[in-house]
């Protein structure tokens, strides 16, 4: 059997460390992991090597590699990208396009595309107004692309990067012999959800941080309104759609960029979650403006369509299913509910 080498960056982070895990699963992969920190104990076993440094200004060390497949998940996340600006634009951006240059690289070389995946977000979007977010519903790929954050505007132009090094890059596709070039392919991920790993303080953490609390009998201040509403999706799925979409041939996709989605709520019916398993549960709703209005911009819902009709999306965890399945019997297992 011929192993495939895979990169994953990032590895250390919610996304990094199931897709570790699931991709450990498959057997016929190399897996090398770059992050900041080492690597769980729990995971430790399916690392090739680790690169701790600051990854993207130690690029040359994995054009030792021979990559296949590139899952370049780390970033600067949205709440610190606004403190951070500079730093989030180099790492978000910077470190995006010398991988894509990598994968470019050695896509041409070896006339064998290099498949890059690439996890945007819905941070992407951008809604003029509150009531905007409201009247627009089920947001396309091609709409409200009009970012208010840091972070959203580095990886809407990331995907514009992938795009680039995919059919463009240098103007090579005007050649007589174009070479090969890399395999751009991107989800547009909503909030997503572990229930193995605790909340990082992301913008869309209020909902998990809520049921954190709650199952330890500590008061909870949400950050956003009650009737604050986004998309979210359960960890299992978000690593269900990577793979999909990794193994779903190039001629089957009509696009680069894809909307996923699972279900969508509001703050409230969170906490109605939390109080229906946990009654002395204690939450209150103590906005903050600023995390307030990054939440604000982004869509309701996204329309997941092109995804279902291209590479046969759906997910496995609908709202019922991610907390009665998935979400509350590991928090209960954690502290002992």
């Amino acid at each position: 059997m011929t192993l495939k080498t895979v990169l994953v960056t990032g590895a250390c982070g919610e996304i990094g460390q199931a897709l570790a895990q699931e991709l450990s699963k498959r057997g016929d992969y190399r897996i090398v992991t770059s992050d900041l920190m080492p690597l769980p104990e729990t995971i430790k076993i399916y690392r090739l090597s680790t690169c701790r440094e600051i990854w993207f200004y130690k690029i040359k060390t994995f054009y030792d590699y021979d990559f296949d497949i590139i899952f370049h998940l780390a970033a600067s996340l949205s709440s610190k990208a606004e403190v951070a600006t500079e730093e989030a634009h180099r790492i978000n951006v910077e470190g995006t396009m010398q991988l894509l240059m990598l994968a470019a690289y050695r896509s041409e070389k070896y006339g064998k595309p290099v498949k890059f995946l690439f996890p945007s977000s819905i941070a992407a979007y951008g809604m003029p107004s509150l009531a905007d977010k409201k009247a627009a519903g089920h947001i396309k790929e091609d709409e409200h692309n009009t970012p208010h954050t840091m972070y959203g505007c580095n990886k809407l132009y990331c995907e514009k990067l992938g795009m680039y090094y995919s059919r463009y890059y240098g103007q090579r596709h005007l050649d007589p012999n174009p070479p090969v070039m890399l395999d751009f392919r991107a989800l547009r991920f909503p909030g997503l959800i572990s229930a193995l790993t605790l909340p990082s303080g992301g913008t869309s953490d209020y909902g998990p941080e809520m049921l954190h609390a709650a199952a330890q009998g500590k008061p909870y201040s949400c950050f956003v309104r009650e009737d604050t509403k986004i998309s979210f999706m359960a960890m299992p799925d978000a690593i269900k759609s990577l793979l999909m979409l990794t193994d779903a041939p190039r001629q089957n996709l009509s696009h680069m960029i894809y909307n996923v989605a699972a279900f969508a709520l509001t703050a409230g019916e969170f906490r109605d979650h939390a109080i229906k398993v946990f009654p002395e549960a204690k939450i209150t709703f103590e906005p903050n403006p600023r995390r307030q209005g990054i939440v604000d911009s982004w869509p309701e819902d996204v329309d997941d369509s092109l995804a279902r009709k291209d590479w046969s999306w759906k997910p496995d965890y609908d709202e019922d299913a991610f907390f009665d399945q998935y979400f509350l019997p590991q928090i209960r297992k954690r502290y002992g509910k």
